[in-house]
C-alpha cells in the first residue's frame, strides 16, 4: 500500500509552504568613487563617550552631529544644522526639525554653557557617560593639568603630518592612527598605520606654514612628521588612512571617514608644538642621527 502523495506546496500538518526570498546582501560598487556604506559614519566622541555621526561640509571638512534630529523650536537658530545629499550645512532649512553639533553639548567640554533649551539634553549625556564609565565601556582621556605639561610636548595629542605635499592635523597621535577598513568580522580594523614592517616618516622642525607656497607666521617654528620621503603608494596609504595589509585589499570597505583635517595655522595653532617629542630622531653631525633631548 503506497502512501497518499501530499502536495508539494504544503507541510506535513496541511499548513501552506511559504517560499523564503533569497536575501540581498549590501554590496559597494567597485567604481564608485567612496566606499562607504552610508554619508553619515556612527562613532563615539573620544571625550564622552557617547554616539555621534560624521558628515562631510561642503568645504570637505568634517563635522560631528548629534545622532538624533530634534524639533527646531528647542534649537537656537545659530545651533540649527540640517544634512542635504549627504552633506551638512550649518543652518536650518525651514523644516521642523534639525541637526546638532555634538560639541554644543558635549559634557565633557570645557565650554560655555548650553543655552537653556539644550540644557537637559546635555544633562542626559553626562549621565550616559557616568553609566558608561561605571560599566567599563568607556575610558575617558586623562586629563591635562599644569601637573604634567611635558605630555603636549613630548607626544602631541593631534599633531601635524605632511604628506602629499599637504599638511594635514590627525586626530590621534600618530602612533595610535587606525585603520579605516573592514575586517573579516565586520568591524572596523584595529591595526595602526604605523608598523614596524612598514616605512615611517621623520620628525621636523619647519616653519609654520599650512603647505607649500604660504608664508609662514613671523618667528614660528613647529614640529611635523613628515611622510615626504616615502613612496607615492606608501603616502598614498596614509591618506587613505589603510593599514597594510588592507591597502593590499582595495576591495575591502570602508566602515569611517579619513579623520585628516586640513591644517590651517591660524585655526589651529593650539596644535602646534615648538619642539620635537622625545622619541624622535633628528640628524646628527657627519650624516649620523641623535635622539632629541627631553625638555
Amino acid at each position: 500500500m503506497h502512501p497518499a502523495q501530499r502536495s508539494t506546496n504544503r507541510h506535513w500538518d496541511g499548513t501552506p509552504v511559504v517560499p523564503r526570498r533569497a536575501r540581498r546582501s549590501l554590496q559597494v560598487s567597485p567604481d564608485g568613487v567612496s566606499r562607504l556604506l552610508r554619508c553619515g559614519q556612527s562613532d563615539r566622541c573620544r571625550d564622552c563617550g557617547n554616539r555621534i555621526e560624521w558628515y562631510h561640509r561642503s568645504n570637505e571638512q568634517c563635522v560631528r552631529l548629534h545622532p538624533r534630529e530634534l524639533p527646531a523650536a528647542r534649537v537656537p537658530a545659530e545651533c540649527r544644522w540640517h544634512v542635504s545629499s549627504g552633506v551638512a550645512h550649518p543652518s536650518g532649512d525651514g523644516s521642523d526639525w534639525c541637526r546638532l553639533p555634538h560639541a554644543v553639548v558635549c559634557p565633557a567640554r570645557d565650554t560655555p554653557p548650553p543655552p537653556p533649551e539644550l540644557a537637559a539634553l546635555r544633562r542626559s549625556l553626562a549621565v550616559n557617560s557616568r553609566r558608561l564609565i561605571d560599566a567599563r565601556a568607556f575610558a575617558p582621556p586623562p586629563a591635562q593639568d599644569g601637573t604634567a605639561p611635558h605630555r603636549t610636548i613630548c607626544r602631541p595629542a593631534r599633531p601635524v603630518v605632511q604628506l602629499l605635499y599637504l599638511r594635514y592635523l590627525a586626530s590621534r597621535p600618530v602612533e595610535e592612527i587606525q585603520c579605516v577598513a573592514q575586517a573579516r568580522r565586520r568591524h572596523r580594523c584595529t591595526s595602526p598605520l604605523l608598523t614596524s614592517d612598514a616605512p615611517a616618516g621623520t620628525w621636523r622642525l619647519v616653519p609654520a606654514t599650512a603647505s607649500s607656497g604660504q608664508l609662514a607666521l613671523p618667528a614660528e617654528i613647529m614640529a611635523l612628521y613628515d611622510l615626504s620621503s616615502l613612496p607615492y603608494t606608501e603616502q598614498l596609504r596614509w591618506r587613505a588612512q589603510r593599514c597594510v595589509q588592507h591597502a593590499a585589499v582595495p576591495t575591502a570597505a570602508d566602515l569611517a571617514v579619513a579623520e585628516w583635517e586640513p591644517f590651517d595655522p591660524l585655526r589651529h595653532c593650539e596644535h602646534i608644538r615648538t619642539r620635537l617629542p622625545a622619541t624622535a630622531q633628528r640628524p646628527g653631525p657627519a650624516g649620523c642621527t641623535r635622539r632629541a633631548a627631553r625638555p
